[in-house]
């Protein structure tokens, strides 16, 4: 098995592209339309709630699609490439473990309580069911978990940028920054959701060329499989093999931390709670399209994937050493590499051009969801009270900038990981992990109580960092990899946290039942119980169908990949 090499997330110094002006024309083609789509929407913006939360009046099919170019951030792209590249086909945990299920629990159990509660962000939902405590450190935690991650959108940006265009990376910086800023400034919420619409179609244009060429020069499917099989062993394209309690595999994880650490913890933390995805689903424009938001969603989810993986699994094939300090190319470049093997011009500059839409992305739907959070549940709640709506409309404007500005600070925290995708899951199992436990908790224990959600939120916290920084860094225990570490952080952090509010629900009071209503499972609010709209009862309109069908389609997908 190959040794990854852990140092600083540089893309090989050869791989610059020989891009011509044909390529710049459609890159500054997708920049002026990105720029017009905010002046758009602009004119849309007259409430707080038009520029955090679009009104609430974005139609499912808009808000399902944003939902997932939010998450299709090129951080995902290069990362679950990387991913494919050093564990094999064990990637489509992330998808149809690690995705599937947790979008449909969203939409069909916990969009009830969002939307229904007409909460505008996740940490608002926990002063409603726990106290101001637990509201303030969720907000403090998502708005720091926000611009680290935006940071590794705008880092993976600029080392991109610059290895693949000769751009210094200060340049790209400042440029994709600018673009950011300008159109989540301008046309707040509904800017970035239009322009994630946009970015989901140039993504795939950008992905799909680079999965069929790169299949054809391998030999197709079977010919990939083999070259893999011979260089990598039988397990790399598997997703199954090897992973029995005590056996060895790529990733270095069994099938109980990836179905425990993966399938519930990690990815129903994130999915669930993110308000960076929520968000999209909030501004749905009634509660039947913010429950279809996700599972319109789960749909492309379920295939994005094979445009991902297979790219990682040709790197690999091409290039068996890739990885570790011989190759000269991490795995990170996997993507890119192909790019510059495979792409003719034109279609080379789609390519740039979906790399760098998916960037934007990302980083948007963090910076977006920051400014909400910041203004709304930390300032307007605890800093400066009680002012006119178009103060806090401003106010979100100027964090918008600092958010930009605080962003390419924490970018350069992502330089000490090989792997972008296992700095992404570390912070998911530190911020998102422990939250997801406060929200589940209190969302089916009525006797959950105030105090419990702010010390669950805080133990989950403390114990994930410490299992990763102590016991898995210091060599107290033995995990083979950085996401194998990533699984088991995340379980204790689980555990902690739930065994805390157990504990401290004991010894505090229950908030009173009617306080309860509609934000404990088997209480009904009045948002709740909304009547389906006309013409909402086609079958594609209803919740339950859409998410038991996405369930299906994606362990019907396993079947080729298990053995």
């Amino acid at each position: 098995m190959q040794t990854p090499t852990y140092g600083p997330t540089y893309l090989a110094a050869g791989l610059q592209l020989p891009v011509n002006w044909l390529d710049y024309t459609i890159l500054a083609i997708y920049f002026v339309v990105v720029l017009g789509i905010g002046l758009a929407a602009r004119r849309s913006v007259k409430t707080s709630l038009d520029f955090f939360l679009s009104g609430r009046s974005l139609p499912a099919w808009i808000t399902g699609l944003a939902f997932i170019s939010a998450n299709l951030a090129a951080t995902e792209i290069l990362g679950m490439a990387a991913n494919s590249a050093q564990y094999g086909a064990y990637t489509v945990h992330w998808y149809w473990i690690g995705a599937i299920p947790a979008m449909v629990f969203l939409g069909l159990v916990m969009m009830p309580f969002y939307y229904g509660s007409k909460v505008r962000s996740v940490p608002e939902f926990l002063l409603l069911r726990f106290d101001r405590a637990a509201h303030l450190l969720s907000s403090i935690l998502f708005a720091f978990a926000a611009i680290l991650i935006a940071g590794v959108n705008l880092y993976a940006l600029a080392i991109v940028v610059e290895a693949l265009l000769g751009w210094p990376q200060w340049v790209a910086i400042v440029v994709a920054g600018a673009f950011v800023l300008a159109y989540i400034t301008l046309g707040g919420l509904s800017s970035a959701i239009y322009n994630e619409v946009l970015q989901f179609f140039v993504i795939l244009a950008a992905l799909i060329p680079i999965t069929i060429l790169g299949l054809k020069k391998v030999g197709g499917w079977g010919g990939l499989t083999d070259k893999l099989t011979a260089t990598h062993g039988h397990n790399f394209t598997t997703a199954w093999g090897g992973t029995g309690i005590g056996s060895t595999n790529p990733l270095g994880a069994n099938w109980l931390t990836i179905v425990l650490g993966l399938g519930f913890v990690l990815s129903f933390g994130y999915w669930t709670t993110n308000f960076a995805e929520v968000q999209r689903a909030l501004s749905a424009k009634n509660l039947s399209a913010g429950q279809r938001t996700p599972l319109i969603a789960a749909y492309p989810k379920i295939f994005i994937v094979f445009l991902v993986m297979i790219p990682g699994l040709v790197a690999a094939a091409l290039v068996p050493t890739i990885g570790t300090s011989g190759s000269g190319l991490q795995y990170n470049d996997a993507i890119p590499y192909l790019m510059q093997e495979l792409l003719p011009n034109g279609v080379l500059g789609i390519a740039v051009t979906g790399l760098l839409a998916a960037f934007m992305a990302g980083m948007a739907a963090n910076v977006s969801s920051f400014n909400t959070v910041f203004t709304n549940d930390i300032w307007a709640k605890y800093v400066v009270r009680g002012r006119e709506d178009a103060y806090y409309v401003r106010f979100g404007r100027l964090i918008t900038a600092i958010g930009v500005a605080a962003s390419v600070g924490t970018a350069f925290l992502a330089s000490s990981f090989s792997n972008i995708m296992s700095y992404l899951q570390t912070l998911f199992s530190f911020f998102n992990v422990p939250m997801f436990v406060v929200f589940i908790v209190g969302m089916f224990w009525k006797r959950a109580s105030a105090k419990s959600g702010f010390w669950g939120l805080l133990a989950g916290t403390v114990t994930a960092m410490v299992n990763y920084f102590v016991l898995y860094k210091k060599g107290i225990i033995s995990i083979p990899t950085d996401q194998g570490a990533n699984f088991v952080s995340a379980i204790a952090g689980f555990v902690a946290g739930a065994v805390v509010m157990v504990a401290v629900s004991f010894f505090t009071k229950p908030k009173p039942a009617e306080e309860l209503r509609g934000l404990v499972y088997g209480t009904r609010s009045p948002g709740m119980s909304e009547a389906p709209a006309a013409g909402d009862d086609a079958w594609y309109r209803k919740p339950a169908l859409l998410g038991w069908g996405a369930v299906v389609l994606a362990a019907a997908c396993y079947i080729p990949f298990s053995f």
